[in-house]
């Protein structure tokens, strides 16, 4: 049986079947999203971003580095896949057109990609800046369409996607208790003389057993030293009496992420340094959540941080943002990359919008300590949907 015979024997059995939302979510996503092709002057969209091709069909797989593509134009969509991912397209999907070719023949993909584009189209839109659109497609498609455009699309679908559904808020909030179930079992197996690589397993443990898939980033953890060093991980470090032990833990739900950091101090006695960090960290986000409010631009709310930040600034590295957009996302991040509050942002919160604020202050060559919250934008502000617990003990 080849991969087409295995496709039309899926779609016979079980087509869809784990589609993550109804038909109507999907057609609302595509409408809004062939408007703002219109908007935009795109006659189509040639999609490689996982998280987009997600967000307007379901198609779901932990294998991310094959070439996957959907062209989208006003009258129809082409999912493109690999032999490999054939399985993943008929059971998480229900798109109509699902064309296949060879894993070891990605030569393969352009003469569908070619006739799918070329019914008129002069301008379509595509991921520029993405790492998924590989150079030698787009060459090849350029070579054999002489006549068409390739244009970045301006991130237009995560334009739209940065607005979450109520399906979609609930799928974070899922994600949000799985994430405190994690961090919960984690922080208790903090003591002087056990490794980072024990904390993370018992904590990677934690979070599947309460129905977490497979994350967009393992658990993180750091203590001493290497906490002061930014995207360290877990490496066999033995905790130390009174070092802090910085966690961050992001548990999947049907895609969607609701991540969380926090820290605690091995054996409980946090030096009076550690509280004043902590502080500051504590300080950021109750700035951030009394400024974050629909109208209200990210840059205001950056300006706010930064004042919270201030007293600590000479002394702390921080990363400069704030905030960014969370979702739907798949290895190797759960950053959705739709917003960023930070300085300069002249962008705007609306209603929907959630936002991970991660918050870490780390003194070089000492510590880190990081705590964070996921937050949802509501008529009435900010609302944290995780429940940090806000102490280092």
């Amino acid at each position: 049986m080849d991969f087409n015979a295995y496709q039309k024997a899926l779609s016979s059995q079980l087509r869809g079947l784990e589609c993550p939302f109804p038909d109507q979510e999907f057609t609302d996503r595509l409408a809004r999203v062939r408007d703002g092709m219109v908007r935009d002057d795109f006659g189509a969209l040639l999609l490689t971003d996982p998280s987009d091709i997600f967000y307007l069909t379901g198609y779901s797989t932990f294998e991310v580095s094959v070439h996957v593509a959907l062209v989208v134009t006003q009258e129809d969509l082409l999912l493109q896949v690999p032999s490999i991912e054939m399985g993943p397209a008929m059971v998480t999907t229900r798109v109509g057109r699902v064309s296949g070719y060879r894993w070891e023949g990605i030569g393969e993909v352009l003469e569908p990609l070619v006739q799918a584009l070329n019914d008129g189209v002069e301008t379509v839109g595509i991921d520029a800046w993405h790492g998924s659109l590989r150079q030698g497609v787009l060459e090849g498609l350029k070579a054999r369409m002489s006549g068409v455009r390739f244009l970045n699309n301006g991130g237009l679908v995560k334009r739209i996607r940065i607005v979450k559904s109520d399906a979609e808020i609930g799928f974070l909030r899922e994600s949000a208790r799985i994430t405190a179930e994690g961090l919960q079992a984690a922080v208790a197996a903090v003591r002087p003389g056990i490794t980072d690589n024990d904390i993370a397993a018992v904590g990677a443990r934690a979070l599947l057993e309460a129905g977490s898939e497979f994350m967009s980033m393992q658990p993180i953890v750091t203590t001493g030293r290497r906490s002061s060093v930014i995207h360290c991980n877990h490496k066999r470090t033995v905790v130390q009496e009174g070092e802090p032990v910085f966690l961050e833990f992001g548990s999947s739900w049907n895609r969607y992420t609701a991540p969380m950091m926090q820290t605690v101090v091995a054996g409980g006695r946090p030096s009076p340094e550690m509280e004043q960090v902590h502080d500051g960290c504590r300080r950021i986000v109750e700035a951030l959540l009394a400024t974050v409010r629909p109208g209200v631009s990210f840059d205001q709310a950056a300006n706010e941080a930064e004042k919270a930040l201030q007293p600590l600034s000479d002394k702390v590295f921080f990363s400069g943002v704030f905030g960014y957009t969370v979702g739907a996302q798949f290895p190797p991040s759960w950053v959705e990359g739709s917003g960023f509050i930070a300085r300069g942002g002249n962008m705007e919160f609306r209603l929907g919008m959630v936002f991970h604020l991660p918050i870490c202050l780390r003194i070089p060559g000492q510590w880190g300590i990081g705590c964070s919250e996921t937050i949802l934008v509501t008529e009435n502000g900010a609302e944290p949907i995780t429940d940090n617990p806000w102490t280092l003990g």
